[in-house]
């Protein structure tokens, strides 16, 4: 028999506090073949949570921490304040094996503080990269997955060639594992799709991955390829990363913004609107992040599935099911072979 898949669950990390994770966890105790979940943190909170809805406890067990790291805190300050926070204690079970991967909704920096202070890099690795899945066009594929991966997302911020090799290589893993993707496109972010384009770093990182066996490298994209899905992973430097998330994140926003104005607006728009509905409910399924949960740290020796901050039950649950994937597919002894200097 194999065994059973165990997950450390940061529950008090969320902008909706223990509602959001507990409650993911719960849903998910309820499936067959559901992961074992220690969900960590205050163990009142947590069992009122456990009260309030339907779970199976012997899929759930609390680990008991008061403490935690509230979303706008500073992350370094905080740990050293609280080196009893859940995130810290969620993290210590997996360094240990008794957990076998961590997921956190909470304070990004700090979870990437914790795990960093416990959890080893592998050998080969010379920066580790925080992913983030964004929806784009359905594209080819056995899965019709309607997200790729983009990282870094922020976690490094200046990077060279060597890293975002890397960060190649890990994102073609993670993408194989995960959206169960044999051939996963992986691309480099630039100014122009010709291979002499971007900064220094890209242009030599892309004679390195054009004789890279092992990746589908297709070369470089441009900003407007990324929501089409022209690539299954893109690779960038944690800066440009992060303002391209931030800047898709906004359009969503505001094209949600501008449809609740015309409703509001007038009959004419109303109209308009309903005859759009199909389209509009399609978009809004292509579009759900909610549906993935969560994204990767990747470069450690242990996973570490990071949802977003305002996640709700659903994308919790769902968060704790990549991680469950990601380690019954042996994700970091894939990366380990495709990172290691030996390789």
């Amino acid at each position: 028999m194999e065994p059973v898949t165990t997950l450390a669950l940061d529950a008090m990390g969320s902008d909706h506090g223990v509602t959001a994770t507990v409650g993911g966890a719960a849903a998910l105790s309820l499936e067959q073949g559901a992961p074992r979940v220690l969900l960590v943190g205050d163990r009142e909170e947590i069992a009122r949570a456990l009260d309030a809805v339907e779970h199976e406890p012997s899929r759930l067990e609390i680990v008991h921490t008061p403490a935690f790291v509230p979303m706008d805190a500073d992350p370094r300050r905080a740990l050293g304040e609280r080196p009893d926070a859940s995130i810290c204690r969620a993290a210590a079970a997996v360094a240990s094996g008794e957990a076998d991967a961590l997921v956190s909704a909470g304070n990004t920096g700090a979870v990437i503080l914790a795990i960093a202070r416990v959890f080893p890099r592998l050998p080969g690795v010379s920066r580790c990269a925080l992913g983030a899945v964004y929806p784009t066009e359905r594209r080819r594929g056995p899965k019709d997955d309607p997200f790729s991966l983009i990282l870094d997302a922020g976690l490094t911020v200046e990077v060279g060639p060597e890293d975002l090799v890397g960060f190649a290589v890990m994102g073609s893993a993670y993408s194989a594992c995960i959206s169960r993707n044999a051939r996963p496109r992986v691309a480099l972010l630039a100014n122009g799709t010709e291979a002499g384009k971007g900064t220094p770093a890209i242009k030599a990182a892309h004679r390195r991955l054009a004789e890279l066996e092992g990746i589908d490298f297709i070369g470089n994209v441009e900003g407007v390829d990324i929501p089409k899905g022209t690539a299954d992973v893109v690779v960038t430097d944690g800066h440009t990363g992060n303002i391209v998330l931030k800047m898709l994140e906004g359009v969503a926003e505001t094209v949600a913004r501008l449809g609740r104005y015309a409703m509001r607006a007038n009959l004419a728009y109303k109209a308009g609107l309903l005859l759009l509905s199909p389209a509009l409910k399609k978009l809004r399924r292509v579009t759900d992040w909610e549906q993935y949960g969560g994204a990767p740290i990747l470069g450690f020796e242990h996973l570490c599935i990071k949802a977003h901050g305002r996640s709700s039950e659903r994308a919790v649950k769902n968060a704790l099911k990549v991680a469950r994937k990601a380690v019954e597919t042996h994700l970091v002894d894939e990366i380990r072979r495709g990172v290691s200097p030996d390789g």
